[in-house]
């Protein structure tokens, strides 16, 4: 019988041990990258497939997002996101949020594109990629008429109500630190606070604001922008390609069209007073 030297035998050790290895690591490697690409449950390929866009909304955010005495969603952003799954060619499923859970509801998977009046900023930037917008936003105040806040001076050691997770709730966070705020979850809860006195004032996104003090003669919005305006996007998954580039695309096409002023004089035109103008709101191109 042929001796086999120990070097031998610990040579081919090495070898056949370094091939398992390369193959174990092969195979997890295809599966990372089959799960990886399993994953993208939000791609326009995977939502044409399900044959269902999932798309975040406000159910108490009048005239943007709201239920309707027939129970009926309706509003600026659901006729958007309406548009938005014709042109793709599969139906929707609305899901309702808040305003501080927007952020999670794509995070986790559980919409594919939020249109909840979801203000840009460079915070929010770093952790969802908005598309490109389609309105106009600033942070206005309102107020009693018979106690009218004009300045923002007038709300220093006050409170104001805001709501979670808001452009308004940050504004006074970094620039008005004296002022107390009182926050809530819903827009319900906090015109509602407002109407109870629990603040001197409410602090929102103007636009619907102007939509609010109309149905409530009493009040007046008394300071129209605070800081800086801003804008108003579609929002999908951090790192979501390709949603977002068919966004891109569906948004540019809708301006072109006029769908945004046609969107504008249904939607939002009978809610706002007659000071409210189109290009205050919408943007086009």
């Amino acid at each position: 019988m042929k001796k086999i030297s120990l070097k031998k035998l610990i040579t081919t050790g090495i070898i056949l041990a370094t091939a398992a290895l390369t193959l174990t690591a092969c195979g997890s490697s295809s599966k990372s990258s089959s799960a990886s690409s399993s994953n993208n449950t939000s791609s326009v390929a995977a939502i044409k497939k399900r044959g269902t866009i999932k798309v975040a909304v406000f159910g108490d955010l009048k005239p943007y997002g709201w239920v309707n005495k027939d129970g009926k969603r309706v509003g600026y952003d659901v006729t958007l996101a309406r548009r938005i799954a014709k042109d793709l060619g599969v139906k929707i499923k609305f899901v309702q949020v808040n305003a501080d859970s927007r952020v999670d509801a794509l995070s986790s998977n559980k919409v594919d594109l939020v249109l909840a009046n979801f203000t840009v900023t460079s915070d929010r930037k770093q952790v969802v990629d908005f598309a490109n917008p389609y309105m106009k936003v600033s942070v206005g105040v309102v107020s009693p008429k018979n106690a009218l806040i004009t300045s923002a001076d007038q709300l220093k050691n006050k409170t104001v109500i805001v709501s979670k997770g808001t452009t308004a709730e940050t504004y006074f966070t970094q620039k008005q630190k004296s002022v107390k705020l009182l926050k809530f979850d819903s827009k319900t809860q906090q015109f509602n606070a407002l109407k109870n006195k629990r603040g001197v004032a409410l602090a929102d996104d103007n636009t619907y604001l102007y939509a609010w003090a109309k149905t409530h003669p009493t009040y007046q919005v008394g300071i129209k922008q605070l800081g800086q305006s801003s804008s108003i996007a579609p929002a999908v998954k951090k790192g979501n390609k390709s949603l977002l580039k068919w966004t891109n695309n569906e948004i540019n096409k809708l301006n072109k069209q006029g769908f945004f002023k046609r969107a504008y004089n249904s939607d939002l035109r009978p809610y706002f007073s007659s000071d409210v103008k189109p290009a205050d709101v919408i943007i086009e191109k």
